[in-house]
Formats: C-alpha cells, sequence, structure tokens
C-alpha cells in the first residue's frame, strides 16, 4: 500500500498547492503529472512545468522508512479527491503502472509514468543571496505591481517583475510599454546589489500561495533562479535572461497635483467606460480649474461625460488614456486619497498614493 487511510482533505490541500503549474496538455506527458513521493512518514508532492518548480510536504503515518515514488495526473487526482464526501478516507495504491485510488466504494484507476522519468529542476542557486521578509509584505509588493506585467510580449524581458534588491531596500517594477509600476519596501538586513526578472507564471503563482499572515518567507536570488520556501512550501523557478527598461527614467516628476477621492474617481471612470471605444477604451481627462470632466466616446457617435468637482489650482489639462490602465492603478491603492500628477497634454500621468510613498504608477498618454 502507497498511502494507507488518509482523510482527504489531508491529500488535498497539499495537491491543491502545487498542481496551478499542471497543465493538462503537455508535449511532455509526465508534465501533466505530479511526483507523490514517500519516505520516513513524510508524504511530497511536487510539480513543475520545467520553468517553475512547486513542492511540500505533509506528515503521514510511518508504516516503514523505504522511499517509494509514483507520478500520476496532477488535475485527474484534484477531481478525484474533490468530489468525494467531506473526512472520507483515501488509499492509494500502486499496481502495473497503474495507481489506484480507493475510498469507501469507490475505486479510481489512474494511469502512472515512472517516478524516475521526472524532470526535477537542477539547482542553480550556488552562492545565492537570501533575504528574509513577512508573506503579507511581500504579498501587498507582489500585488500592487504585477497587473502591469506583459502578457506574451515578444520583449520577454517585460513578462515578468523585476526585482532589485539593494542596501535595505527591495523593489518591485512591472511594465508593459503603456504603463509602469514601481513599489519598495524596506527590508531588516542590507544586501548586495542585485537584478534579476522573475517570470509572470511564477509572480502569479507565488502571489496565489502566500498567506496574509506575518509568517516568514525566505527568498534565495542567484542569476538564473529564484527559490522561495515559506509556509512548508519550496517555489523554485527559472528567472528571465534580459535588460529590463530603465524604470527610473520613466518615473516622472510633474508640478501639477490633483488629489482627489479613490472611490469617487474609479466609479466615474467606470460610467464613462461604458461607452468608451471597445477596442481602445479610451476616455479624455479634462482637467480645469476646480472641475475634473471624464470623457468618453464610442464609434457609434455615443458620448459619456462625468463631472467631478475639485480642489484643483493649476494648469487646465486634456489628455487621453486607456481607462482600464487608470482602472488597474486606482485598484492597487487601498487608502481613501488618491494623487494625480499631470505634464502637458503629451506627457503620462503618474498616479501615487499619500500613505504609500514608495508607490508610482506612470500611464503612456493615447491620442483620441
Amino acid at each position: 500500500m502507497f498511502i494507507k487511510k488518509i482523510e482527504k482533505e489531508a491529500l488535498l490541500k497539499p495537491l491543491q498547492t502545487v498542481v496551478g503549474i499542471v497543465e493538462r496538455k503537455q508535449t511532455m506527458p509526465i508534465l501533466s503529472n505530479i511526483l507523490i513521493e514517500k519516505e520516513s512518514g513524510k508524504i511530497r508532492f511536487t510539480s513543475t512545468d520545467l520553468e517553475i518548480q512547486i513542492t511540500t510536504t505533509i506528515e503521514a503515518e510511518a508504516d516503514d522508512d523505504t522511499y517509494t515514488a509514483i507520478t500520476v495526473g496532477g488535475k485527474k487526482l484534484q477531481e478525484i479527491l474533490r468530489i468525494l464526501p467531506e473526512q472520507s478516507k483515501v488509499s492509494i495504491e500502486v499496481k502495473d503502472n497503474k495507481a489506484q485510488i480507493k475510498s469507501n466504494k469507490s475505486r479510481f484507476n489512474l494511469q502512472s509514468l515512472p517516478a524516475q522519468d521526472f524532470p526535477k529542476l537542477s539547482n542553480q542557486l550556488s552562492d545565492a543571496k537570501k533575504i528574509r521578509l513577512s508573506q503579507t509584505a511581500l504579498k501587498n509588493l507582489l500585488s500592487s505591481v504585477q497587473f502591469a506585467m506583459a502578457q506574451q510580449d515578444v520583449r520577454y524581458y517585460l513578462n515578468g517583475v523585476l526585482f532589485v534588491i539593494e542596501d535595505d531596500k527591495f523593489r518591485a517594477v512591472a511594465t508593459d510599454g503603456h504603463r509602469l509600476a514601481y513599489n519598495a519596501i524596506t527590508l531588516a538586513e542590507n544586501s548586495e546589489k542585485l537584478e534579476i526578472i522573475v517570470p509572470r507564471k511564477a509572480i502569479m503563482e507565488l502571489s496565489k500561495l502566500l498567506s496574509d499572515g506575518n509568517e516568514e518567507i525566505e527568498i534565495e536570488f542567484s542569476l538564473q533562479q529564484l527559490k522561495a520556501t515559506f509556509s512548508g512550501i519550496e517555489l523554485t523557478t527559472k528567472l528571465i535572461e534580459g535588460k529590463f527598461p530603465d524604470y527610473q527614467r520613466v518615473i516622472p516628476n510633474y508640478s501639477n497635483h490633483l488629489s482627489i477621492n479613490r472611490t469617487l474617481v474609479q466609479q466615474a471612470l467606470q460610467r464613462a467606460a461604458i461607452l468608451s471605444n471597445e477596442k481602445f477604451r479610451g476616455v479624455r481627462f479634462v482637467l480645469t480649474e476646480k472641475n475634473l470632466c471624464i470623457i468618453s466616446s464610442n464609434s457609434e457617435q455615443e458620448e459619456a461625460q462625468v463631472e467631478i468637482e475639485t480642489d484643483y489650482h493649476g494648469e487646465a489639462i486634456d489628455i487621453g488614456f486607456n481607462v482600464n490602465y487608470l482602472l488597474d492603478g486606482l485598484n492597487s491603492i487601498d487608502t481613501e486619497m488618491a494623487i494625480f500628477s499631470f505634464g502637458n497634454p503629451n506627457s503620462s500621468i503618474l498616479i501615487t498614493s499619500p500613505d504609500d510613498l514608495e508607490f508610482r504608477y506612470v500611464v503612456m498618454p493615447m491620442r483620441i
């Protein structure tokens, strides 16, 4: 017996941790499988897509110290466990290249591929630098920038988040060429400067797995690999090679500032967005003394106009933006007020938060 009677929830939780990077259809069939290893009262679950690897371990009753391992379809096993009644006891037995999952009077036979063929990532963390911080701090840092990552851009270095570790600062930057999000947190210890680009899929998976508590996460960085260890989970990912754009040149320093209630401007943008062009999603910001007018129109000559009273006294500005980009930035701020900073009608807009002094969000203008 590979795994004797164990509660389905005890198996389902680690399985859900690792199965997120598993795709059903793979060029290599074994990549649709997860590796389950049992030794000395521990069961270890591992998944990989050759770029990222996730491992987590649970305690189990030790019948002996013999090492045994199987690989089974990750998504299929997850669906089987999900559908079983609450508090069901599950056993797994391996026979003739198949894994038999038993629970009460149910039987499921899944194809198994040899465990020795499972392609684990090689360790490339020699001379790695280490930092430690709370999971909450990292989760908040990632959520404030990750929405600005590119998706499948030919400029491969944009399909991820730039991490910059320098002295006691941990900076995160993401851009898709149309907008840029930047934030930073302070670490407990100083570190030598290191810049790496973490792939989009690893960022999304890490954000999903991090808890909201103050439990610690340890991150090891080399120039080839990143490994995050937290809450009994190890996430290892290859890094993106390439030169990330100079984010410091992109972040402007403007003299025209509009401090405005974040929820108020979000609602105004959402109203104007209804009649914006479905393809380009453009809205005009017309800012005059004590008034902000948000205007949208579409190819059917329909128009929306939403006005907000402000305390603005700077130069009059008429400038166009992608409404979705503005909403993404405002959604990443959880404070009452947001600050919009403007240059001229051809320059970008800078969104900041009065309560998060490091956060910067830059959106390039569009012609409407």
